[in-house]
């Protein structure tokens, strides 16, 4: 005995088809454009962090943070770039450094390669071509070896790891560890790490006449 299964077929509205299209697409396009608002909204925030933490690395490595101004990131040239990489870095950005309105030298963000990674650091160097400053933006060095050169604890003469580039310029040659540089005992590498960067920037500075 067969039996007989019967198919009904659904009749759907065209109008309603096309309406329920349409609410998809609103739907979508409004979603759309929610998401994409909000991550404006998350790139300018973001900007502004990065840019604050920039200033607060800017300040310390000049004299006067107080009586500082600094302009946007300056138009990196190939001279530049060359210098900074024929140094053994790379050239992030740089700043011009402004006192009552003068040019009073540049702020100079580098990356030098450190025991554990990348040390990314601001320079300081004053209009006379002479470091002013030494600042760790970021690093991954390793606790209580390396960190103690980030943190610019002292050498074994008593000034901080990080302070005595002050003053250094392209009239001291080229800065090494154990040379005109004091390393901090353990973490060598780290200390040869700032002082690529420092004389990465110094070279940059010095690309700009």
């Amino acid at each position: 005995m067969s039996s007989e299964v019967k198919k009904e077929r659904v009749q759907m509205d065209p109008k309603y088809i096309i309406t329920l299209t349409v609410t998809l697409l609103i739907t979508c396009v409004v979603v759309a454009g929610l998401l994409g608002g909000v991550n404006a909204i998350t790139e300018e925030k973001i900007a502004a962090i990065n840019w604050e933490n920039t200033v607060v690395a800017m300040k310390a490595v000049v004299a006067d943070p107080e009586g500082t101004e600094f302009s946007d990131a300056l138009e990196l040239t190939g001279d530049m770039t060359a210098a900074a990489e024929g140094a053994g870095a790379t050239l992030d950005s740089v700043y011009e450094v402004l006192v009552g309105g003068e040019n009073a030298g540049y702020a100079i963000k580098v990356v030098a390669s450190g025991s554990q990674g990348s040390i990314e650091m601001m320079v300081g160097v004053d209009g006379e071509g002479a470091v002013t400053g030494v600042s760790i933006v970021s690093h991954s060095e390793t606790s209580g070896i390396g960190t103690k050169v980030m943190g610019n604890e002292a050498t074994a003469s008593g000034v901080g790891v990080l302070d005595q580039f002050q003053g250094k310029s392209a009239a001291d040659g080229t800065l090494a560890v154990g040379s005109n540089v004091d390393a901090i005992t353990g973490a060598t590498v780290s200390t040869r790490g700032v002082t690529t960067g420092v004389n990465a920037a110094l070279a940059v500075a010095g690309a700009m006449g």
